[in-house]
Order: C-alpha cells, then sequence, then structure tokens
C-alpha cells in the first residue's frame, strides 16, 4: 500500500471515531429525561415526543431534526437539558415539507430553559424564511422558574414567540397546534394564536392559571379536567377547534389538515432530474485529513458532493485559495463558495496558504456571490478557513476593503444560503463565509469543525503571553514549566469551546451531520427555500 493509501485509510478511520462519537451522544439525548420517563409515558398509553414526530412524518421520505445537540452539557447544576427539552424536525406529513416542533415532557415536564426558548425561535424562523407551515405538539409546564429571569422578559425570550406566532398568521404561513399534554401560564397563548388547536382528551389541558394557582390567588377549588381539559376548552370556551380521543387520533387529524393546504408561489430555482456524483460518496472521508492544519484538495471533496462530479469553475485561475463554481446537488442548480485548503501559487508565482482568504480570493468571491443573486441561484458555502491574510503586503494590498467587499455581498444576499462548516471557521473568516450571523437558512458542521475568533494553539499563546506580560508589570515571573502548565490550561479550555458540540449546544450551528449526509441536507433546504419567493438584490456601499 502506497502512502497517499494509508493516508487515505488513516483520514477514514479517524472520521469514522469521529461519527461514531456523535452517534453515542445523540443516542444518550434521544433518551431525553431518562429510560423511566418514556416508559412511563408510554405505560399512561400516550407517544413520546419523538414517537409523535415519528408518527407524524411520511415513513418514506428523510427527517431533519434541528437542534439536536441544543443544551448539551448546559445547566448540569439543574440536572441537564437534553435537546433543550423540545423536539425540532423539517419532516414531510402528506408529502408536504413542515416544521413540527414537540415538547419533551421527560425533560423537567418538559419546561422551558433559556436554550428552549432560543430553539423554538429558530424553529420558527426557518419557518418565516422558508414559508414552511409549522405544527406545534405541546406538552410543557411552562417556564423553568428558577431560571426565569433568563427566559422570560428580553426581544429574543419566551414572549417573543408569541410575537412570532402573529407574524406567522400575518404572512399566511400555518400553524397548527395539538394540546397533548399541560399547557399552562403564558405557554397558552403558542396553541390559541395559532390557526387552528386540536387537545387531546383526558391528556391535553390548558389554562392561564393550574388548580394550585386558582385556589392560591381567588380561593376557588378547581381539578384540572374542570378548568382546562378536553371537554371544557372545545365544548365550553370554544378554544380548541377539535377533540381528540388519543395521541394518534390527534396526529391522523392534523395529517388530515396539512393534506388539504393549498400550495404558495414558488421561487423557481431550477432543478433538473439528480444525478449521483462520478466519484463515490462514501469516499469522502478519505479526503478530510486527520489533522486540521495540514492542507488537502477541496476539488476531490466537491468532486463527492455535486452531481455528476461536475463543476463549472468561475475565475479558475484567479483568487486560487476560494473556489467559486456552478454545480448541482440532487438536481438543484448551486453556487458554491469552497475554501481551498491547498498551498497554490500565483500567476506572479508567490505562494499562498491554503484556507486563508488574500484580496484576490475575496474580489472573485464578492463577485460570484453577486452574479449567483442576479441569476437566483441558491449558495453553499463550505467552511475551512483561519481568516484573512495578515501582514504588511496585504495591508498595503487592500485586504480590509476586499474583505469588506465580499462581507457587504454575502449580508446583502437574498438568494437563501446554506453553509456548511468542514474544517475550521476562524475570525472573520467566518463571517465572509456565511457564519450565524449572516443569515443563512440552514447552517451545519461536520464533526472535526472548529469555530473560533483563532485557533486553540494561536489564541494560547495570546493569551499567555498577555498574563506574563501583566506579571512581569507587577514584578512577577513565571518559570518554564508554569508557562506550559498556563499554556496547556488555556488551549484545553479554548479547544473545548472550539469543538462542534460546544457550537451545536448553543445553536450556532443547526446539526452536526455525517458528511456523506450533506447532499441529502442542501437538498431538502434547498427544496424549503423553494416554498418562498426571494426579495430583489441590493448590493450596500463598499469601496471597489
Amino acid at each position: 500500500m502506497s502512502k497517499i493509501d494509508l493516508d487515505l485509510s488513516r483520514n477514514e478511520d479517524h472520521y469514522k471515531l469521529l461519527i461514531h462519537r456523535v452517534q453515542h451522544r445523540l443516542d444518550q439525548i434521544k433518551l431525553g429525561g431518562g429510560q423511566k420517563k418514556l416508559d412511563k409515558i408510554r405505560e399512561e398509553g400516550r407517544l413520546t415526543a419523538r414517537e409523535r414526530i415519528e408518527y407524524l412524518a411520511d415513513k418514506d421520505r428523510p427527517v431533519f431534526e434541528v437542534g439536536a445537540f441544543a443544551g448539551f452539557e448546559m445547566y448540569e447544576e439543574h440536572g441537564g437539558c437534553p435537546a433543550g427539552g423540545v423536539i425540532v424536525s423539517i419532516a414531510y406529513v402528506k408529502g408536504r415539507q413542515c416544521i413540527i416542533v414537540a415538547n419533551d415532557a421527560t425533560v423537567k415536564a418538559g419546561a422551558w430553559f433559556p436554550i428552549t426558548g432560543k430553539k423554538n425561535l429558530r424553529a420558527q424562523e426557518i419557518a418565516m424564511e422558508n414559508r414552511l407551515p409549522i405544527i406545534y405538539l405541546v406538552d410543557s409546564a411552562g417556564v423553568f422558574l428558577p431560571m426565569q429571569d433568563e427566559i422570560f422578559p428580553d426581544k429574543e425570550h419566551f414572549g417573543r414567540i408569541f410575537r412570532n406566532n402573529a407574524r406567522l398568521s400575518s404572512m399566511g404561513i400555518p400553524q397548527i397546534a395539538a394540546i397533548m399534554g399541560s399547557c399552562v401560564a403564558g405557554g397558552a397563548y403558542l396553541p390559541i394564536m395559532s390557526d387552528e388547536a386540536l387537545i387531546v382528551d383526558q391528556s391535553g389541558s390548558i389554562f392561564l392559571a393550574g388548580p394550585y394557582l386558582v385556589k392560591a390567588a381567588i380561593g376557588e377549588d378547581a381539578d384540572k379536567e374542570t378548568l382546562g381539559g378536553a371537554k371544557t376548552q372545545s365544548e365550553i370556551s370554544g378554544i380548541c377547534d377539535y377533540k381528540s380521543k388519543n395521541d394518534k387520533d390527534c396526529l391522523d387529524t392534523i395529517k388530515d389538515l396539512v393534506d388539504k393546504f393549498g400550495k404558495f408561489e414558488q421561487a423557481g430555482f431550477d432543478r433538473i432530474a439528480p444525478a449521483a456524483p462520478k466519484e463515490a460518496e462514501e469516499d469522502l472521508l478519505q479526503y478530510i485529513p486527520e489533522s486540521s492544519s495540514r492542507p488537502y484538495k477541496t476539488v476531490e471533496i466537491l468532486k463527492r458532493l455535486v452531481d455528476d462530479s461536475k463543476l463549472t469553475y468561475y475565475k479558475e485561475g484567479y483568487g486560487k485559495t476560494i473556489i467559486c463554481a456552478y454545480a448541482r446537488i440532487d438536481g438543484w442548480a448551486v453556487g458554491i463558495v469552497a475554501n481551498n485548503r491547498e498551498v497554490v501559487k500565483t500567476a506572479k508565482g508567490e505562494m499562498q496558504f491554503g484556507g486563508v482568504i488574500y484580496s484576490d480570493s475575496a474580489d472573485k468571491a464578492a463577485r460570484f456571490i453577486m452574479n449567483c443573486n442576479q441569476k437566483r441561484v441558491p449558495l453553499v458555502f463550505l467552511h475551512d478557513v483561519t481568516g484573512f491574510m495578515v501582514g504588511t503586503r496585504s495591508e498595503h494590498g487592500g485586504i480590509i476593503k476586499d474583505g469588506a467587499k465580499m462581507v457587504n455581498a454575502v449580508a446583502n444576499s437574498t438568494v437563501p444560503k446554506f453553509s456548511v462548516i468542514m474544517g475550521n471557521s476562524y475570525g472573520a473568516g467566518n463571517y465572509a463565509m456565511c457564519g450565524k450571523a449572516y443569515d443563512p437558512r440552514l447552517i451545519v458542521a461536520w464533526p472535526n469543525a472548529r469555530i473560533a475568533v483563532m485557533g486553540g494553539e494561536q489564541a494560547a499563546q495570546v493569551l499567555m503571553q498577555i498574563q506574563i506580560s501583566t506579571l512581569k508589570s507587577k514584578g512577577e515571573e513565571l518559570g518554564k514549566e508554569d508557562e506550559k502548565r498556563l499554556f496547556d490550561a488555556i488551549k484545553n479550555r479554548y479547544d473545548q469551546q472550539t469543538s462542534p458540540f460546544y457550537a451545536a449546544a448553543r445553536l450556532w450551528v443547526d446539526a452536526i451531520i455525517d458528511p456523506r449526509e450533506t447532499r441529502r441536507f442542501l437538498s431538502m433546504g434547498i427544496e424549503a427555500a423553494n416554498n418562498a419567493p426571494i426579495e430583489k438584490f441590493n448590493v450596500g456601499v463598499f469601496q471597489v
């Protein structure tokens, strides 16, 4: 076996271990609040949150879960919050793409942590941007009171969800809510601000104040069913539109309702019959190096992602540290902006580092992004970027100006943008390559992804030098061993904060995916985006 073959095999083995780690953690997350709580729900004749989504979704179509790692290793002092206590999926119901939001009652009775609110807002954002119907499967005890100050009053907190209910309705985006368990206090507004509401008999209940609070507030004795059960809210108050016998009856009714939806005007993105890549998708893992600092041929990865492995390169010989190309993914026409990780030579004979954005690369990418907007071609950004080039030569060449040009084009782009972080995503390079702050319709990470201002090694060096200088100013000195301990401590902390799990826990990315699932993810995303007509592209003022 040649050295190249050994390297490819080693890369694949390393990456399969990373994927196994992701899957193992997902398996734990899917247990929610634990096996005992899941079993208790089933003993009551009810479905769990994940079982409800599985029953509702079309069996022969893919499902993309958003935010499965939300809350990962957060709130441990409160017992944790697996998946943020709410399951969010883009799925097909009766052939129609929908957002499904299901509270997980096994996690603190479905209570809302800060990350729960953020995840619900993300689900509504996806629905708004892509004009996707949204289905809420409500089973929640309301705000997690020990953290109420972090979930209740601010603009991006709990109340924003009801504001979005109203906005979705005004946009003509259907919302269906099923009360399948508890629905109390302010949370009661979510289903009733939806277009239609269902309630499950003997398990669903909805009221502004539960029996204990009613007793404390006005001295009245009332049981849960009388106060806000299915009979009360569907036959007396008329709040709910449909009363269901059980979970499956409720979900069957939702299927019937979705089956009658009309169609929206579409954006009109071009699609032809899909074609598999000529280069085997299974070999993709071989081309992602074990070390994030090693150069590699990005084009080999692209050939395993696009239809027929065919790419039409834009300015192929110019700005070589960014690849811009037209291609198709599962039949959809796309414009690809990818960081080239090869060390390249310019026409002037100068060497450029792979993964770094130079002035010529930024200029090329900005022009390509504008062209894709002009032609209504969705954009796919593939990150493995360490940032913009620094130093005297770059500053004199106007790197800030050219970088700003690219950021401007990304910020003002109106065609849907999708981001895949396939390696490093550092500093302003993250912004230029359409990081979370630049409104990608969906953003995912591969298991080796790193997101930060800079790499752990560089950050540790900078922070250590600052601390050493501070100590010296006080007349203190550090020995070599102390310096190494300090460096290692800083680097370990920084590495933890740059991991894909850390990012996914905070919803900086929507998911961590197996690279071999990238085509399916992008195809689902573009199909969703095609439901929403796009606005005219207007680029802002920038220095040319």
